[in-house]
């Protein structure tokens, strides 16, 4: 052979469960999109992010953390989980962290699936139920939801032996319902004693609805299989810090702790999280942002039924979906030529869907204003 020449490859170097996997589609930065289009304001309301930022007491603690940055985060993050373990009465071998829900995501399927393994999830649903198993060589089970909302009758019709996990978004990102008490109760005397049932939890702060079940004090609490996610990534405002939460059996915590990268949470991003959690106006400022949001969703929904894009509901969470009827991604980049950017579903099983973020009341005229110049067909409304 030739010095020099490239020789072919025998073994390919990639695994093959990747092939079929798409890479996340991530948004361009407000900064990129402002210049693309040309607009001097850009309105992002298409992640699910609180709009008001860390807690005022989480701002100042953080404000004293640059000096220490040149050391390495605590690795089990024993503040954290020591604060949470008491707050939520388990025990401190019973709380796992991560990188946000979906870092939590990946660990448990690191730790717990094989080649073959079976994982049964709502669709459309969260994208990462459906990639952090298929980039284990496992079977993803989507199944079709019922009037936009999770079908756990028609999940367990899809439970069988190879099952390792059933992930039970609530409320479901991206169509913003709710699985009631009255449902999971019904559930958990039906799965089979085999499964991890994960129940995504990550917008639990803001719902008050009477049939939505603490996860953690009515499944976990009383034995049943169940890890419960949640995140700091929303209604704390921590969303750039990257930091949430499991609680599950010291087995699965510590299954986590063996596939967790060491230093996956940063000093800021855990000193932020128990300053939102143990700040003197912490209660305060969560009831302040959950009852904004309450009405920041309403008017939302009257902002988007007012040009003709009927909403999903009843919907408990900080966003709204909405379903188009055609591909969604020629109305996705109309808006984002007026400076508004909403997520179009196509990744989360849903193409002609958009998710719409609940913001503050200037992003909400502004997006007013985006929608008396185009409309779905791409059509002007002034036309």
């Amino acid at each position: 052979m030739r010095r020099g020449s490239r020789s072919r490859t025998v073994r390919p170097l990639v695994r093959a469960a990747l092939e079929s996997i798409e890479p996340y589609e991530a948004g361009k930065p407000i900064e990129e999109v402002e210049r693309e289009q040309g607009v001097s304001r850009v309105v992002k309301l298409a992640s699910n992010e609180g709009p008001f930022g860390p807690f005022p007491i989480a701002r100042q603690v953080l404000a004293t953390q640059s000096y220490e940055l040149n050391r390495y985060p605590d690795s089990g993050a024993y503040q954290l989980r020591t604060v949470l373990a008491e707050r939520l009465g388990v025990d401190f071998d019973e709380v796992a962290h991560g990188a946000g829900a979906d870092g939590l995501i990946s660990h448990l399927s690191l730790a717990l699936l094989e080649p073959g393994d079976e994982v049964v999830f709502g669709w459309p649903s969260f994208t990462s139920y459906m990639l952090s198993t298929m980039k284990m060589g496992a079977t993803p089970k989507p199944v079709p939801l019922r009037d936009h909302r999770y079908d756990l009758e028609a999940m367990l019709a899809q439970v069988g032996p190879r099952t390792k996990i059933v992930y039970i978004c609530t409320p479901n990102n991206p169509t913003g319902t709710m699985t009631a008490r009255e449902e999971l109760d019904a559930y958990f005397e039906r799965v089979p004693g085999h499964v991890l049932t994960v129940i995504d939890q990550a917008y639990f702060e803001y719902i008050e609805e009477p049939d939505y079940p603490d996860a953690i004090e009515e499944y976990f609490k009383r034995g049943k299989r169940v890890t419960t996610l949640r995140s700091f990534s929303k209604i704390y405002g921590l969303a750039g810090l990257r930091v949430g939460y499991a609680v599950a059996s010291k087995e699965i915590c510590a299954a986590i702790a063996k596939v967790r990268p060491a230093f996956d949470v940063s000093s800021t991003a855990q000193v932020g999280a128990i300053a939102s959690l143990t700040g003197d106006d912490a209660e305060a400022e969560l009831e302040r942002r959950r009852s904004y949001n309450t009405v920041a969703v309403a008017e939302l929904g009257r902002i988007l039924r007012a040009f003709g894009l009927e909403t999903v509901g009843p919907a408990v969470a900080n966003f709204l979906y909405v379903d188009l009827g055609l591909d969604s991604r020629p109305f996705f980049e109309q808006l984002l030529a007026q400076g508004v950017v909403v997520r179009p579903l196509h990744s989360f099983g849903a193409p002609s869907a958009i998710r719409v973020t609940a913001g503050t009341t200037e992003e909400h005229a502004l997006l007013r204003q985006a929608l008396q110049v185009v409309r779905p067909g791409g059509h002007s409304l002034a036309g």
